[in-house]
């Protein structure tokens, strides 16, 4: 396994721990364990656990198509993510660190800031549009922690059983 595999696994380790036990829950043995490397190894790739957090968080997205088609695909992409528990859980993880630690709070307002402007440039979305599109995705998060449904038709009768 090369490097750049390794680290990969890595940090899909770290994703999967972080997003079961939280920054302050998760060890680097528990990485290293399920990234299959040896934790002297990890500390190679990453020089703390506070970078590895950070490296972790966000991965890069993009798409070849332009307007409500481009949004569209980038719900697509972003609805399947959400049936990966893991990736769901490190994102919520992320936002809940980012309320103590200023480090991560201010690399996920940086993140956010370029996907807002990565969706406004692919899309060519006014800021209207785009914060739509934004808050649907952190509503279907939501949904996706609470296990409810996230098709239209569903919504409603999802919604009503909340009370």
């Amino acid at each position: 396994m090369s490097a750049s595999e390794r680290r990969e696994s890595v940090l899909r380790a770290a994703q999967i721990e972080f997003g079961t036990g939280g920054y302050s829950g998760t060890t680097t043995e528990a990485i290293a364990r399920r990234g299959g490397v040896s934790q002297p190894y990890l500390f190679r790739l990453f020089p703390a656990t506070k970078a590895l957090v950070l490296a972790a968080i966000f991965e890069e997205a993009g798409t070849d198509l332009t307007g409500e088609e481009s949004l569209a695909a980038m719900g697509r992409a972003y609805n399947a993510l959400l049936d990966n528990r893991e990736v769901l859980q490190m994102q919520l993880q992320m936002w809940s660190t980012a309320c103590q630690d200023d480090e991560v709070r201010h690399l996920a307002r940086r993140r956010l800031s370029d996907l807002w402007q990565q969706v406004q440039r692919i899309s060519g979305a006014d800021d209207q549009r785009v914060m739509m599109f934004m808050a649907s995705g952190m509503l279907l998060n939501v949904f996706a922690a609470l296990g409810l449904p996230r098709i239209k038709e569903q919504l409603g009768e999802a919604l009503t059983g909340l009370s």
